[in-house]
């Protein structure tokens, strides 16, 4: 993935990658909550939320979503051994797929770990609930200092 191609824009909440981070996060969750979707491509449905789209957005939420798909059980170990007394069933379905999305961009691609987690609490704080910042932060935190 080319981190170079788009910047992220965070003075605007609907600019740059994080609208295609927030299109990802709601076809994984809506995917977690109805399986059968797992098997969909996700393209249609992304390019029809990213319309019109600024160029290249809609590769990268695509490569989030299937990036996320295709690595969930390793994703998924590796927030186990950072959330302390969680397991992922119990764990909201926004604030796990908000963790899922953004562990899968610190382990799998070159963004900046702050950056992810920046941009992980900023989706925390827009779908879910006023605990999920703090404890998105806190595990992802975690997820950082182990991939040091």
């Amino acid at each position: 993935m080319s981190d170079e191609a788009i910047e992220d824009d965070n003075t605007q909440p609907w600019s740059g990658r994080r609208l295609a981070r927030e299109i990802a996060i709601q076809l994984l969750y809506e995917c977690d909550l109805n399986p059968e979707r797992m098997t969909e491509n996700p393209t249609e449905y992304i390019q029809r939320h990213l319309t019109p789209e600024p160029a290249g957005l809609s590769e990268f939420a695509v490569e989030l979503v299937l990036g996320v798909r295709s690595h969930r059980d390793e994703l998924d170990e590796v927030i186990l051994g950072c959330a302390e007394n969680w397991t992922i069933a119990r764990m909201a379905p926004t604030d796990r797929n908000v963790i899922r999305l953004a562990t899968f961009e610190l382990t799998q691609t070159s963004t900046p770990g702050q950056v992810v987690i920046d941009e992980a609490v900023e989706l925390a704080k827009r779908f879910g609930t006023k605990d999920s910042p703090s404890f998105v932060n806190g595990v992802l935190d975690k997820v950082l200092q182990g991939r040091s």
